[in-house]
């Protein structure tokens, strides 16, 4: 008898509402989020923890890229043998240096990201590692010099302005990261819980580096302030309505390649947006609702940028990693790294 496929996850109203949310305060007490959602702060806990049990849903801290490795990262695009798509992807996956996965259409088979913790790794991984996985054909890699847009910014669209006036008043204040630098040992075991936990208090933070709580608040504090963590939702885009992923390359002039980075960031669709040295120029990650949009975006708004020249665009099919998360079936898997 033929194994029965899983059934697909499915977030109601109250589920979208309160991801939403959030996405604006991601550290938000459950109180002020109920407030703001029109509900009692016990349905709300209750809601939230029914999501994560169900594994659909986790608060995770986006880390700025020094506090995790020696560059930046890269996207690398993998030709495959015929059928052995899945199988690659499922080995690179493996590699904790991966963050992220997926078996797409278009210029390859296979896209991922690179993210090494030593310069010396990374080559290792180009030359040697990832070439010699069974199936893979070749691979063709371009170097992140730039985000213009990360994760963290993409947003469900569902709250009314007062809302998200409310939610921000709540949210940790943020600045932007200029120098990442000047970071000890003990912020960096910080980090790595609030990049497992989100909203991880200082009462958790003081329990898991066995220090007192008013150290534990001045790492998390500094941490959060100076944006060198930032707490965003975990959660795969087709359960939130948007089941088209692309990966976009641009190619651009360049007197035009800034300027198409920051028009892409602002763009609904983008959930991670870059410049790259390669043979494009800026690489738009971004999600749809439907073929309609993404056309929208091809024919329209790319069209009223200048200096594009060309692009090349690759559908998602199958996410397998994302920020290091293992996916299956819209639920997320353990972590690694």
């Amino acid at each position: 008898m033929a194994a029965v496929p899983p059934t697909p996850p499915v977030l109601d109203d109250a589920d979208l509402d309160l991801v939403a949310a959030l996405q604006v305060a991601p550290r938000a007490p459950l109180s002020a989020l109920a407030e703001v959602l029109g509900s009692s702060a016990s349905t709300v806990g209750r809601r939230l923890a029914r999501l994560a049990e169900e594994r659909l849903l986790r608060v995770i801290g986006q880390v700025e890229w020094p506090m995790l490795a020696e560059g930046n990262p890269m996207h690398i695009w993998v030709a495959t043998a015929p059928g052995q798509a899945w199988e690659v992807a499922r080995q690179l996956s493996e590699l904790p240096e991966i963050p992220f996965v997926a078996t797409t259409t278009g210029r390859a088979d296979v896209y991922c990201s690179l993210h090494a913790t030593r310069r010396d790794r990374a080559r290792e991984l180009l030359t040697t590692r990832i070439p010699s996985v069974p199936g893979v054909r070749s691979a063709h890699t371009e170097l992140v010099l730039r985000a213009t847009a990360k994760s963290d910014s993409w947003r469900l669209r569902r709250l009314d302005d007062a809302q998200v006036r409310a939610l921000r008043e709540v949210a940790d204040p943020v600045e932007e990261p200029t120098a990442v630098t000047g970071f000890g040992d003990d912020e960096l075991r910080a980090m790595e819980l609030l990049r497992r936990d989100g909203r991880a208090s200082a009462a958790d933070v003081a329990r898991g580096l066995g220090i007192n709580r008013s150290t534990a608040y001045r790492l998390t504090q500094s941490l959060l302030q100076r944006g060198l963590v930032r707490p965003r939702v975990e959660i795969e885009p087709a359960l939130l309505g948007h089941p088209l992923e692309v990966v976009i390359e641009l190619h651009a002039a360049p007197g035009a390649i800034q300027e198409v980075a920051d028009a892409l960031a602002r763009h609904p669709s983008a959930r991670y947006v870059s410049i790259v040295a390669g043979t494009s120029s800026v690489i738009h990650h971004g999600v749809f609702r439907d073929e309609d949009g993404l056309a929208e975006l091809l024919t329209r708004d790319l069209a009223t940028l200048p200096g594009i020249t060309a692009c090349e665009v690759s559908v998602v099919l199958d996410v397998l990693r994302r920020y290091w998360i293992g996916r299956a079936d819209g639920r997320l898997l353990g972590q690694d790294r």
